[in-house]
């Protein structure tokens, strides 16, 4: 079995559901160039590399141009506000804290259950289960800072060849987060 990775990108997914033949993502982002408008020919790499992840990650892309691990709930990157530069905010599926785990005494008269799953995924309790049952879910909060240099500079027009500059963007941005994040997953993964 493998080791596990916190984010990959599927191109062969991307291309073979792609009405042109060469990528889907690149035709969403044909699609939704105008939110590219603030990035473009901006010094800084950063907003371009928010929102070409924000895109990539889209519920519209389902399943998104970059995919992540079961444990992974939410992935989102954002301009730093102190000092402009790019920062990663990971949400992840965590056992309880030990704290938690080994006492019953603070449980009281309550049986807590953890992250409900259904073919390894981690779900949400739904609204029938909230009814009769009490749920302790752990999760992580991830905040680390992306180092800027390799990130392609953003194109200064729409029409400059936006998908390759936002795909090599994305590359690089899952590199980085897969430096910072696998190493979390692969221990969480032991639990």
């Amino acid at each position: 079995m493998s080791e596990p990775v916190a984010f990959w990108i599927d191109h062969e997914y991307d291309r073979e559901r792609a009405t042109d033949g060469r990528s889907r993502y690149g035709e969403h982002l044909r699609r939704n160039a105008e939110e590219f408008a603030p990035a473009l020919d901006d010094i800084s790499p950063v907003s371009f590399a928010c929102t070409a992840w924000r895109i990539a990650t889209s519920p519209e892309l389902s399943p998104g141009y970059v995919r992540w691990h079961r444990r992974i709930l939410s992935a989102v990157c954002v301009r730093n506000q102190w000092d402009g530069t790019l920062t990663a905010r990971v949400e992840l599926v965590s056992p309880r804290p030990a704290t938690l785990a080994w006492s019953p005494d603070w449980q009281g008269d309550r049986q807590w259950r953890d992250w409900p799953q259904t073919f390894g995924q981690f779900l949400e309790p739904s609204e029938q289960d909230l009814v009769k049952t009490s749920y302790l879910r752990g999760t992580l909060l991830a905040q680390t800072p992306i180092p800027l240099d390799g990130l392609p500079e953003a194109p200064q027009e729409p029409q400059d060849d936006l998908p390759e500059t936002a795909r090599r963007t994305i590359v690089l941005l899952v590199r980085r987060l897969n430096e910072a994040v696998t190493p979390i997953v692969r221990q969480l993964e032991l639990w």
